[in-house]
C-alpha cells in the first residue's frame, strides 16, 4: 500500500537541512523516482512517453454499454454497507497506477515521484501541484492522509487488514506525504499504498463518510457520474477537463466518451441483451453459451465479433467453498471426502464442450502454482512448519479426484465413504449419520448464479449417493452479498482472483485474523498458524525467485487443507463485441486492457443490429 511523509519545515530549506544532517550522520541518501517495481527496476524509464500497449493517438468519444448483474444501492466505494454500482472506481484517482505489461510495477499519477529507502521501512510521495478534484479544488497531502486514516477507522474492514503493516501517515508539506511502516519485512507496502482511492477531506466534512448514498461523490478520476437510475443503470462521462489526461500513464487510455452499465437479473438475460443489440461488449464466462449461445445473424454477418484472447494471468480459483466455521466442515477428512462427489470429467464432456481444464492450484496458469513434489527451495520454507501441516504437503502432488467421464463414480464413492467413516460417519438406511450425535449429514449451498445450477445439481446428485442431503439455495445478488459478508452460509460457489505478484491481500484471503473480520474474503474461515506464517513469508519475499518458491509453498498448504472443491478454468478470454471498436495491436500480459480500446465511428456507422441508446 502507500505511505505518506511528515512535514520537516519550510519547503526547500527544511529539506536541504534534513539532507545535510542525514549525510553527516551517514544515513542513506534517497532520491525521488518516477516509478517503483516490486522486484528489480520498473520497465519504463523516467520521461517515458506512454505505455507500449496503448495507441497514444486513440480517438476519444462515443458511447459504450456494458452489462452488470443484480442490482446496486450505493455509490460509496469506501465502506462495507450497500451494493456498490459498477464503474464508480474510475471516478477516483490514486497516488500511482500500474502498467499492465509488468508483474507488479507502479508509476506516478497523483504522485509525481516516490522516495523509498533500500529497506523499504517508509515511503514518501511527492504530489503533483496540478492534481485536483472534479470541482476544481486542489488534491493535497491533507486529502491523502485524511483518506488513509479514515479508511482504516470507518472504511470497509479489508482496508484495515490490507494496511495492517502501516504505522502512521504524515504530512511533510502541502504536496508531500510519508508513510512509516511497522517493524518487519513488507516490501510490497510502498506499492500498495499507491492504490487506494483518494477522497476529498473538505467534501466529507459535509457528507457522511460511512453511509450509503446515491448522490455522486466528489472524485478526481477520468470519469464522472453523469446519471443514476438505481437499481437499473448508471452512466459515466469522460471528464474533458480531467487534470491528468495528458500524463504518460494515461495517454491512449480512458478513451470512451460515455460508459453505461445496464443491470440485469442474471447471465442469461445479459447475454440476450447483448445479442439483441442493447449491450456492446461481453466476456463470456459460460462454456455452453460460448459454444451454442451465439448462433445469431449478427455473428454470421460479422456485426458481432467472437474471439479468444490469451489469458496470461493466474486464473481465479472458482470452487465450492466450505465454511469451516460450521462444525460440519471442521474435519479435513470430511472436506476431502466430499470432493469425490464432484465429477469434472463428466461435466466437461457433457456440458462444457471440452473447453475447460480442472483447477489444481490457487495460482493456476502461472509460475506461482505448485507442481510435483516440493523443490529443495520450497522445503527450506516448509520444513520449520512440518508439524503444523498435513504430511501430504511434503510427500505428494495435489490433484483433485478424477473419473473416466462416464458418470460412474463407484471408485470415488468408495474412497469418499472410507474418509467419512474415519471421520465418524456411517450409512444408515441410505443416510449418512454422525455416529456420535445421530444427526444426518445435511447442508445448504448458497448461490446467486442460476446459471451454475448445471454444475451444482450434478454435485448434489452425487452427494446423495454418499447419503448426504445438500440443498441449493438461490438468492438475489444483494442477499447473497450480505450473507457472505456475515459468513451466513454452509457452502458457497466462490473464489479468489490472484495476481502475478501476490502479497498483502493473502492475509484477507486466508489469514486467521480475517476469518473473524466481517466482510473479509476469508470465506472458508481458515485459521492456521502455518498458513499465517507462509503468508508473511510471501509478503516479505526479497526477490522474484523467493516470491515464487514461497507462493508455491503457500499453495501446497492451502490445497492439502481441503478448504474448497476446485472447479475449472479456461486459459483464454472468450470475448464477444459488436464490431464498433478499435484496439491497440499489443495485448498486455495482465489482461484485455479494455481501457485502451476506443469507439471506431466508421465501423459504428455500418452497424444495423445495434440499438441506439
Amino acid at each position: 500500500m502507500r505511505a505518506l511523509l511528515r512535514w520537516i519545515g519550510l519547503p526547500g530549506l527544511g529539506i536541504a537541512v534534513a539532507a545535510v544532517l542525514a549525510v553527516a550522520a551517514g544515513a542513506e541518501e534517497v532520491k525521488p523516482a518516477h516509478g517503483i517495481a516490486m522486484h528489480g527496476a520498473p520497465k519504463y524509464p523516467a520521461g517515458f512517453a506512454h505505455f507500449d500497449y496503448v495507441n497514444p493517438d486513440a480517438p476519444k468519444g462515443g458511447e459504450v454499454r456494458f452489462g452488470a448483474m443484480g442490482t446496486f444501492d450505493t455509490l460509496n466505494p469506501f465502506i462495507l454497507k450497500g451494493v456498490l454500482a459498477a464503474g464508480v472506481g474510475s471516478t477516483f484517482d490514486t497516488l500511482m497506477t500500474s502498467a499492465d505489461d509488468e508483474p507488479f510495477s507502479y508509476y506516478g499519477l497523483v504522485a509525481e515521484s516516490i522516495e523509498v529507502p533500500q529497506d523499504r521501512a517508509w515511503v514518501i510521495f511527492n504530489l503533483r501541484a496540478a492534481a485536483k478534484f472534479h470541482d476544481g479544488s486542489p488534491l493535497t497531502a491533507a486529502d491523502v492522509v485524511w483518506t488513509f486514516d479514515t479508511l482504516r477507522q470507518k472504511g470497509h474492514p479489508r482496508w484495515r487488514t490490507y494496511y495492517a503493516g502501516v504505522d502512521k501517515a504524515e504530512m511533510l508539506g502541502p504536496q508531500r506525504v510519508k508513510f512509516t511502516f511497522k517493524p518487519g519485512s513488507n516490501r510490497e507496502l510502498p506499492l500498495i499504498l499507491g492504490q487506494f482511492p483518494i477522497a476529498s477531506k473538505a467534501y466529507y466534512e459535509k457528507v457522511p463518510f460511512d453511509s450509503t448514498t446515491l448522490e455522486p461523490p466528489l472524485g478526481s478520476g477520468p470519469y464522472r457520474i453523469a446519471k443514476v437510475d438505481a437499481p437499473n443503470a448508471i452512466v459515466l462521462e469522460r471528464d474533458p477537463n480531467y487534470w491528468a489526461r495528458d500524463l504518460p500513464v494515461n495517454r491512449g487510455r480512458n478513451n470512451f466518451g460515455t460508459i453505461r452499465y445496464e443491470y440485469y437479473r442474471d447471465r442469461t438475460l445479459t447475454l440476450e441483451a447483448f445479442k439483441g443489440g442493447n449491450l456492446d461488449f461481453r466476456i463470456e464466462p459460460t462454456a455452453k453459451d460460448w459454444a451454442t449461445g451465439y448462433d445469431v445473424p449478427a455473428v454470421k454477418n460479422g456485426q458481432i465479433v467472437k474471439e479468444d484472447l490469451p489469458n496470461q494471468n493466474p486464473l481465479p480459483m472458482q470452487a465450492f467453498v466450505y465454511n469451516t466455521r460450521r462444525a460440519l466442515f471442521q474435519d479435513a477428512r470430511v472436506r476431502q471426502a466430499l470432493a469425490y462427489a464432484f465429477d469434472f470429467e463428466w461435466l466437461n464432456k457433457n456440458i462444457f464442450y471440452g473447453l475447460y481444464k480442472r483447477t489444481n492450484s490457487y495460482f493456476f496458469n502461472s509460475e506461482l502454482a505448485s507442481r510435483g513434489l516440493p523443490s529443495p527451495e520450497e522445503l527450506k520454507v516448509l520444513e520449520p512448519l512440518r508439524a503444523q501441516l498435513p504430511p501430504e504437503v511434503f510427500t505428494a502432488e495435489y490433484q483433485p479426484p478424477q473419473t473416466d467421464g462416464s458418470g460412474n463414480i463407484r471408485d470415488n464413492l468408495r474412497e469418499g465413504l472410507r474418509l467419512l467413516k474415519a471421520a465418524g460417519w456411517e450409512i444408515r438406511d441410505n443416510k449418512l449419520i454422525n455416529v456420535a450425535s445421530g444427526k444426518p449429514f445435511e447442508f445448504d449451498i448458497l448461490s446467486a448464479e442460476p446459471a451454475l445450477e448445471r454444475v451444482t445439481l450434478p454435485f448434489i446428485n452425487n452427494l446423495q449417493r454418499f447419503g448426504i442431503t445438500a440443498h441449493l439455495r438461490n438468492v438475489d445478488a444483494a442477499q447473497y452479498q450480505h450473507r457472505v459478508e456475515d459468513f451466513d452460509f454452509d457452502m458457497i460457489i466462490g473464489g479468489w482472483a490472484q495476481s502475478l505478484s501476490p502479497g498483502n491481500e493473502q492475509r484477507e484471503y486466508w489469514g486467521s485474523e480475517a476469518a473473524d473480520e466481517r466482510g473479509s474474503q476469508n470465506y472458508a474461515g481458515i485459521k492456521s498458524p502455518a498458513i499465517d506464517k507462509l503468508i508473511e513469508l510471501v509478503i516479505a519475499a526479497p526477490d522474484r525467485e523467493s516470491l515464487v518458491m514461497r507462493t508455491r509453498a503457500l499453495d501446497r498448504a492451502l490445497l492439502w487443507g481441503f478448504y474448497v472443491v476446485p472447479h475449472y478454468r479456461d486459459a483464454v478470454y472468450h470475448v464477444a463485441h459488436w464490431n464498433m471498436f478499435g484496439r491497440p495491436k499489443v495485448l498486455p500480459k495482465q489482461g484485455v486492457a479494455l481501457d485502451t480500446w476506443w469507439v471506431d465511428q466508421a465501423k459504428l456507422a455500418t452497424l444495423t443490429g445495434r440499438h441506439r441508446s
